[in-house]
């Protein structure tokens, strides 16, 4: 599993994917894979 999101290259903070689609040339969306569970 793995979650998508936005980021907006100028700046480098995430934004929510919508806006990112809107703005292609100046955003980038990120496949973020999920963290395993940590084994005790």
């Amino acid at each position: 599993m793995s979650n998508k999101r936005g980021r907006d290259s100028g700046s480098g903070r995430f934004i929510p994917v919508e806006e990112a689609k809107r703005r292609p040339k100046t955003t980038t969306v990120e496949t973020i894979p999920k963290p395993s569970p940590k084994k005790k």
